[in-house]
């Protein structure tokens, strides 16, 4: 086909597509789609165009249309992802690239009283959780990402873990998507467990109007959340991780997919929301002291914990001082807040990519001036911590679990080298809020400390579960490429996200290549929960499964580092 040809088509599917979505909502300059196409810490490259359909029958038209057309197709929801596998990677595809942004498809639909939702492609945990806090409910996921805009399709679409203890990965067995089968053509699988019609544009208008009663709906349709993962993250003796994003057990359509569908809804379980709990702060300088309270707590009570999230003292002084700004908004405004600063950092982040004369991070530079004016958000008990103790555990239970938590404690620091308080409600919410602040610490840190700082390398590690020496510690040439190193995590799970700055002149992915075989001969896995975007490699029978999924190669493709060409033709050839 010549250039003029393809030009030809190319204006031709664009004029379909502002023919279904309108002309504002069809972006195609390179200033207008650079907020889309670039992720939000690693990730870039070129789209056609960048679509943001208005209703779920937009949605069907549009990937219609680039089915139709021939294009590759990768969908988006809040581009909060980590490992850059919602934008496209680089100029290498052998198709044109469209964008399709589900911003503007919010909304959720409560099953059986709020027991479970329906949620569309856009609809974030923040407004879920909102929605559900006046029946006593909650989401899945209520720490971190919900506090920056994560979208609940999302998590499902990457196996997303969560802080919450209990409740384990986000997954479900139940969606409404689109597939594209071997024949290049795009069906609608009505897997929902929701009577709605045989026409598609018939299912997507029903679904999105609430158009169906308690009699369309079918109980036994599948799993709601993952239920066996509490028994699961009990044993710590199994020599395997507790979750990570290559374990099939969690595969499930919809759920692990990585962008291989068109993912219209998903239908979840809620929980009932936690009243009064109660948290407990342990600081101790011997990492042992924590991998024993671990152990204790997960095997010999009854009831697991909520949460336990861990922080080194590296990450609690990064978090404290470029953090703060995020900490504060939240703290005084609210997270409804957190999406609108997000999105406007990524506008202003395009602007001075626009004007070179401004410097490169000046959003980044002007928040960080800003909070130096901000006083000190932290309680006194968690600074004094700081002082004293390495490692911090933050450990949440139910009002039920704390006095046995209490008297455990106690006797346990009444022998060990740490310490520990309970805190009080307000300690509680901050300790929280300051772990949450420390996963968007390093990438200010580098922003600020532009100079001195190459990049980022941004590990996600699943530990073994029986790994009792967790703590990691670098070889004197990695660390010797270092300027800091931030260890933070949820601990019970023993997943741990492990952030490095990375000195000027030495090539990031150079050092994340240093580090895995260090982490493979531990037998841990990676990523634990942000999916292998376009940063790691996918094992084989995880690439088998994107071919399951998607055998033209036309969604998302060159995931896990996998091939980018059509019907998955090897790039060699």
């Amino acid at each position: 086909m010549s250039h003029l040809d393809e030009s030809s088509l190319d204006e031709a599917l664009l004029k379909t597509l502002r023919a279904v979505s309108g002309r504002r909502h069809v972006l195609t300059s390179r200033n207008a789609t650079y907020r889309f196409r670039r992720g939000f810490r690693f990730g870039e490259g070129r789209v056609l165009a960048v679509v943001r359909p208005g209703s779920l029958v937009e949605l069907w038209r549009v990937a219609q249309a680039c089915v139709t057309a021939g294009k590759i197709i990768i969908m988006q929801a809040a581009n909060t992802g980590l490992t850059g596998g919602s934008t496209p990677d680089g100029d290498s595809y052998d198709r044109g690239v469209v964008l399709i942004s589900t911003t503007r498809l919010r909304g959720f639909q409560q099953l059986g009283g709020g027991k479970q939702v329906v949620c569309l492609p856009g609809a974030t945990l923040h407004d879920l959780e909102e929605n559900l806090r006046p029946i006593g409910r909650e989401p899945h996921s209520v720490i971190g990402s919900s506090c920056i805009g994560a979208s609940v399709l999302g998590g499902i679409s990457n196996n997303s873990g969560g802080a919450l203890l209990q409740r384990g990965p986000a997954f479900t067995q139940m969606a409404l998507f689109g597939q594209i089968g071997a024949d290049g053509t795009l069906r609608l699988v009505n897997h929902l467990g929701i009577a709605l019609g045989d026409e598609p544009e018939v299912v997507l208008r029903r679904l999105e109007a609430g158009r169906f009663d308690e009699r369309d709906v079918a109980w036994d349709a599948g799993l709601g959340h993952d239920e066996s993962y509490a028994a699961h993250v009990r044993d710590v003796d199994a020599d395997t991780p507790a979750r990570f994003n290559a374990d099939p057990s969690r595969w499930y359509e919809a759920s692990g997919c990585a962008g291989k569908l068109v993912v219209f809804a998903v239908r979840l379980d809620t929980f009932p929301i936690e009243k009064d709990p109660a948290v407990f702060y342990v600081g101790t300088n011997d990492p042992a002291e924590l991998q024993a309270i671990r152990r204790h707590v997960l095997t010999r009570f009854e009831e697991l914990p909520i949460a336990g999230e861990y922080m080194h003292r590296d990450a609690f002084d990064i978090a404290e001082k470029y953090g703060k700004d995020t900490f504060a908004v939240i703290r005084y405004l609210g997270t409804r807040w957190m999406p609108l600063m997000f999105s406007a950092k990524s506008r202003a982040d395009a602007l001075t990519r626009r004007l070179r004369f401004l410097p490169l991070h000046l959003a980044d530079l002007v928040l960080q001036g800003i909070s130096r004016f901000l006083p000190r958000q932290l309680p006194r008990r968690m600074t004094d911590y700081r002082d004293r103790y390495e490692h911090h555990l933050m450990i949440k239970v139910s009002t039920r679990m704390a006095a046995p938590v209490r008297d455990y404690l106690s006797g346990y620091f009444g022998r060990a080298s740490g310490s520990f308080f309970e805190c009080t409600p307000e300690e509680g919410k901050l300790a929280f809020l300051h772990r949450f602040a420390a996963a968007g610490a390093a990438i200010r840190y580098r922003a600020v400390h532009a100079k001195q700082a190459e990049d980022i390398v941004a590990l996600d590690v699943a530990l073994r579960r029986n790994d009792d020496d967790w703590f990691e510690r670098l070889t004197p040439e990695i660390d010797s490429k270092l300027i800091v190193k931030l260890y933070y995590g949820h601990f019970f799970c023993h997943v741990m996200h492990q952030d490095y700055v990375v000195k000027k002149g030495f090539n990031a992915s150079d050092v994340e290549e240093e580090m895995l075989p260090y982490l493979d001969r531990r037998g841990a896995r990676y990523p634990a929960e942000h999916n292998f975007g376009h940063l790691y490699e996918a094992p084989k029978d995880m690439l088998e499964h994107f071919r399951m999924l998607d055998p033209c190669n036309c969604m998302n493709p060159g995931i896990g580092k996998s091939t980018k060409r059509e019907k998955w033709v090897a790039e060699s050839v």
